[in-house]
């Protein structure tokens, strides 16, 4: 059974240091608490599907502190993509992009996209650059049950299942909007805190 910490906010760089080596923490988000492991790690990434009781055949989302390094992992990224980033990152908003060969099937249940978000949330955000990886961003919860929203939530779930918990709070709210941008056309995936009506006027185009 794993000795699950309980950090503090300031406390941020033992919990970088615990997701280098290969372990997940459960970090505060501006909606609910997200698992964040190394996403480039198979063996990491697998731990998160044991510790929720999640399918692997669900792909889970990365989060990256911007476009810039949202291009170390994905390739042919269209102009879209950086005129979304550019207004919605850091947000709610999931944009689906062609994956590099450096991300492992497992974080796409083998499909050759994989969903890319920024966080707005300055815990999170820390978490990105102490560890300078991608990071998995999928909700803090056992499979089919609510996410957490607080520190105190994740531990309770998670106690002996995560290397640690960042304390913290999270609004909840609506989930990120998810737009696919491996076609030809923006297709929205799942419809959230972004309006359809909203990306149509930044990309001066139809959304399907």
């Amino acid at each position: 059974m794993i000795n699950t910490l309980f950090l503090k906010p300031e406390n941020v760089a033992a919990a970088a240091e615990l997701i280098k080596n290969g372990g997940l923490a459960a970090v505060p988000t501006e909606t609910v608490y997200g698992l964040a492991a190394n996403a480039l790690s198979v063996k990491a990434v697998q731990k998160i599907f044991t510790a929720k009781g999640r399918p692997e055949t669900k792909p889970v989302s990365i989060f990256v502190t911007g476009i810039k390094m949202a291009e170390r992992f994905c390739e042919n990224i269209p102009e879209s993509a950086y005129i979304l980033a550019e207004k919605f990152w850091p947000g709610p908003l999931t944009v689906i992009l062609r994956r590099r060969k450096n991300v492992p099937d497992c974080v796409t249940a083998g499909g050759e996209g994989v969903g890319i978000r920024v966080p707005d949330h300055e815990t999170a955000l820390d978490l990105l650059r102490l560890t300078d990886l991608p990071l998995t961003g999928t909700s803090a919860n056992l499979s089919g049950r609510e996410p957490a929203r607080t520190g105190r939530e994740a531990f309770d779930i998670f106690n002996g299942r995560v290397e640690c918990v960042i304390d913290g709070v999270s609004p909840g709210g609506v989930p990120s909007t998810v737009v696919d941008l491996t076609g030809n056309i923006a297709r929205i995936v799942r419809f959230g805190a972004i309006s359809r009506e909203a990306l149509e006027n930044l990309l001066g185009g139809v959304v399907e």
